[in-house]
């Protein structure tokens, strides 16, 4: 086999390829997140309720990445990371139509759907085509991608929101989507180590199922679920604090609240460089810990020390994203479309399912409570990385033996 290495031009194109596949997808994925304080208003609803036009689409997205690696396997990578792309960006053009609440929730579950081809197929493709000792950076890169998507996606949102409405700000993602969209088809080289397998439903659950007893896996489907719990549990109900008093920001002011995904931006590649040369494991703990001290600084009422814990929690974060990602890839000795499917089935199920769960903590407690859960769910994933660095560390030594 033949792999692209970091510094040559088939390596930049493919992480640029990839940067601009991932910031369309996640600007469509989140980009009704900062709007939620007007759709609750608008459809005169509770936050809680109002997250389901978001959490909604990653129910199904995290349902249907499970099918999309699989499609993956049978027709393609780039084929099916291209039609995903195309699909999802038509569809959030038209979501921005949508007359109701129903309506707008339905177009969001589709959204969801048409999303996973993406994500579920790009750690796999990297996985194949990269490099090892690179695979730590290309996969920080992309994940890079997917923070500054989710970044520029609020941002774009919240502007036009102030001046044309929610309505027009959805359309206008889905715009700057598809431009982005040409870019990921022209650069993406085609695949070269991939073997074109026949679909079996059997062989299908079978490998689907094989991936849990795979020493560590599980742990990593694990820390996905938790950490993106509490990843959406913030970003969903942190709007709607700063538009309150004392602070009664404009959405516009909201929407800029997420510049501080470019730190996310960095962290995702400069900490998945150093999981290369220090070890997963050590770089993992690391991260959540940053994450957890970063969650507490944002219990501080001045508005800019605030800012200052959103930006640490949201650097360890993409930083705990980025390496448990690309050990996924280096677990699953197979089907690896299929193990980054489970990761990131995890990971979204756990976003939506805690990200709307969550709204009671905030109805009842305040930040306070939302504070207290993440650092609870970010406790147990330390625990669990924990545990999952003692299985590294005794499989390595397996292998000196052998």
């Amino acid at each position: 086999m033949t792999y692209m290495k970091r510094g040559t031009k088939e390596f930049k194109k493919v992480n640029f390829a990839l940067f601009a596949g991932g910031f369309c997808t996640f600007a469509i994925l989140w980009g009704t997140q900062p709007l939620l304080p007007e759709i609750a208003k608008e459809f005169q609803i509770s936050p809680a309720a109002s997250s389901l036009s978001q959490t909604s689409t990653t129910i199904a997205l995290a349902i249907s990445l499970l099918i999309a690696g699989t499609l993956s396997e049978i027709y393609g990578r780039k084929r099916v990371m291209t039609i995903s792309l195309v699909a999802s960006s038509m569809l959030a053009v038209l979501t921005g139509f949508m007359p109701n609440l129903d309506l707008l929730i339905t177009c969001r579950i589709l959204l969801g759907i048409t999303l996973a081809g993406l994500p579920a197929v790009a750690m796999a493709y990297l996985g194949e085509e990269i490099d090892p000792k690179s695979l730590g950076m290309a996969i920080g890169l992309y994940i890079s991608g997917n923070s500054f998507g989710g970044m520029a996606g609020r941002i774009i949102t919240g502007i036009l929101t102030d001046y044309f409405g929610w309505r027009t700000a959805l359309t206008g993602i889905g715009v700057v989507s598809l431009a982005a969209t040409f870019i990921f088809w022209s650069f993406l080289p085609q695949s070269t180590n991939f073997k074109v397998q026949t679909f079996k439903v059997k062989q299908f659950g079978i490998g689907l199922f094989s991936h849990f007893k795979t020493p560590g896996l599980i742990h990593l489907f694990l820390i996905g679920f938790l950490l993106s719990a509490g990843f959406v549990s913030l970003y969903n109900y942190i709007g709607f604090q700063l538009i309150n008093p004392p602070y009664s920001l404009s959405q516009t002011l909201v929407g800029f609240i997420f510049i501080v995904y470019i730190v996310g931006t960095f962290s995702s590649t400069w900490m998945g460089m150093l999981a290369d040369q220090y070890g997963k494991s050590r770089m993992l703990q690391l991260s959540i810990i940053i994450l957890m001290f970063g969650v507490c600084i944002t219990l501080n009422l001045n508005l800019w020390i605030k800012i200052f814990g959103i930006a640490i929690f949201t650097f360890g974060f993409f930083a705990s994203h980025s390496i448990a990602s690309s050990w996924v890839g280096r677990l699953a000795a197979q089907n690896k479309a299929q193990a980054a499917s489970l990761y990131l089935f995890s990971y979204y199920f756990g976003g939506s399912i805690v990200g709307t769960a969550s709204g009671t903590f905030y109805i009842n407690f305040g930040w306070i409570g939302i504070v207290i859960m993440i650092a609870v769910l970010s406790t147990i994933s330390l625990l669990i990385s924990i545990s999952l660095g003692a299985i590294s560390s005794r499989k390595i030594k397996f292998l000196k033996v052998q």
